[in-house]
């Protein structure tokens, strides 16, 4: 590990942030393009999203070539987002960080979960992407609304999104360089072929289609027609003064780099064939070993997450549940989010799977589940009025809807025991889902979390508890929730000597 002291009171990082003034704006594909368009030209980049996302996050690493980390303001105290920052830079990398929504958007009047802040936090440059639709001169006033907004935040560069034509983007380039003296280093017009389609919450995961990588390639070529990245490299490697001092960093804090991380587990970006590779963290015969169920179904996962388990001694397999016919020996199993609602027929056809799903449940298996994995422990989901069987765990069914049932940020607090959260405990996640419960024959007063902000399973509670079996709507992050980690690890550790003394 290496060693940042307090008295290395500057710390230089090249990187920039990828904002703009509402979502629905490029910031995704123009992020995407520009770090697979530098990467191929030689240069290290280690791409970040701010907030809570799964699916521009696996674009983005897809594009890199490595892993995306989320930095949320919101789910993580600021001085755990600045030590992961960190320890994810090696030298002659360069950090790309994809914001969200708009540049100044948050909770709060504060604005303190919003992108602006974050860049603040991190002291980098903003590039700024606009939707140029029907507009000249006003973008100028915007852009200096913006800078003027909070001089605080380092605005230097714009990108012009969906431009007319030259005369349209002369204007534009004019107004905004001479009003707000900030370079514009690209202009892009309406793209004819979207090669990024759409679903619930904006991109479709990548482990979806086989043209992932097409697409990647044809964002990267937008980048390289269109965008000035001379510019942005220089605009990136300006950024970055790091009083670490005022970051609250401990006096001698040890940061791992990504070289040491990657000895410990390699994270596939992009492979379906996990169940396949097996791969595990180590090779030590008295850890224990957690199963990933990890396929296009179930995809929604921090790779925080995964290293947490690691760093508390867990081993992880990477197992199917759309093509795995047995289970693997585990200690505990974790089921992420995703959206098993697209793969529901496959899934109830994979009775095998289930079955024994069920049965290691029952035989007191530790298993958490987030979202997807909530509904896929259930009895069944309801398409278009056909009833697809899950594994059974819990007595609950699921509908779908084409708008949000829960979106957001949640706040829960722990009310009732179970194995892997204190009575007492308030925890912070999120939530997106298009289910809702269709029919719930269990009891509310045995759900475990109360939920203080957000929708979460039914009746204002979450958090489905049978034996070892925790299932909730909400995802947690494991810097922002260290208990998470710590619980799995010794639940499976209490299961394995249990199996082994039996």
């Amino acid at each position: 590990m290496k060693q940042i002291s307090i008295q290395q009171k500057i710390i230089d990082i090249p990187g920039l942030v990828i904002a703009a003034l509402r979502g629905g704006s490029g910031k995704t594909i123009f992020s995407v393009g520009i770090i697979s368009a530098l990467k191929n030209l030689g240069q290290t980049i280690v791409p970040f999203k701010k907030g809570p996302d799964y699916i521009d996050t696996g674009w983005l690493a897809l594009a890199a070539g490595r892993p995306c980390y989320n930095l949320d303001t919101f789910l993580i105290k600021k001085e755990i987002i600045l030590h992961s920052f960190l320890s994810h830079i090696l030298p002659n990398d360069i950090a790309i960080i994809e914001g969200n929504r708009g540049l100044y958007d948050g909770i709060d009047l504060e604005g303190t979960t919003s992108t602006a802040e974050l860049a603040k936090l991190l002291d980098l440059p903003v590039i700024l992407c606009i939707n140029a639709t029907k507009t000249t001169r006003t973008m100028a006033a915007v852009v200096s609304g913006c800078m003027q907004f909070d001089p605080a935040v380092k605005i230097k560069g714009v990108i012009l999104n969906r431009v007319a034509g030259l005369r349209h983007e002369n204007i534009l380039r004019k107004s905004i360089e001479h009003f707000c003296g900030v370079p514009v280093i690209g202009a892009v017009p309406k793209l004819s072929n979207q090669n990024f389609p759409e679903r619930h919450m904006g991109l479709v995961p990548t482990p979806e289609h086989s043209w992932a990588k097409e697409s990647i390639d044809a964002m990267s070529q937008v980048a390289l027609k269109y965008l000035d990245l001379e510019q942005i490299k220089k605009i990136a490697c300006k950024g970055g003064s790091r009083m670490a001092e005022e970051g609250g960093l401990e006096e001698s804090l040890k940061v791992e780099t990504s070289q040491d991380r990657s000895q410990k587990l390699r994270i596939s970006v992009h492979d379906p064939g996990f169940e396949k590779q097996n791969q595990k963290a180590g090779k030590d015969n008295h850890a224990p070993i957690i199963g990933i169920i990890k396929d296009s179904a179930f995809q929604f996962y921090y790779p925080d997450n995964f290293e947490a388990l690691v760093k508390e001694g867990a081993e992880l397999v990477f197992i199917s549940s759309l093509t795995s016919e047995d289970i693997p020996q585990v200690d505990a199993i974790y089921i992420g989010g995703g959206f098993p609602e697209t793969h529901a027929k496959e899934l109830a056809e994979n009775i095998g799977f289930k079955e024994q799903l069920k049965a290691m449940a029952e035989n007191g298996l530790p298993i958490y589940a987030e979202c997807g994995g909530l509904m896929y422990l259930g009895e069944e989901l309801i398409l278009k009025g056909n009833s697809h069987p899950m594994v059974g765990v819990f007595p609950v069914s699921y509908s779908f809807s084409k708008k949000p049932k829960g979106h957001g940020y949640t706040i829960i607090s722990v009310v009732r025991e179970n194995p892997y959260f204190k009575t007492g405990t308030e925890i912070k996640g999120h939530e997106f889902h298009y289910s809702s419960v269709l029919k719930w024959r269990g009891d509310d007063s045995d759900l475990a979390f109360s939920i203080k902000r957000g929708t979460g399973f039914i009746n204002k509670k979450d958090g489905l508890c049978y034996k070892n079996v925790l299932a909730t709507y909400i995802h947690i992050h494991a810097l922002g929730t260290p208990a998470w980690a710590k619980s799995m690890v010794r639940n499976a550790i209490l299961y394995k000597e249990k199996s082994q003394n039996n």
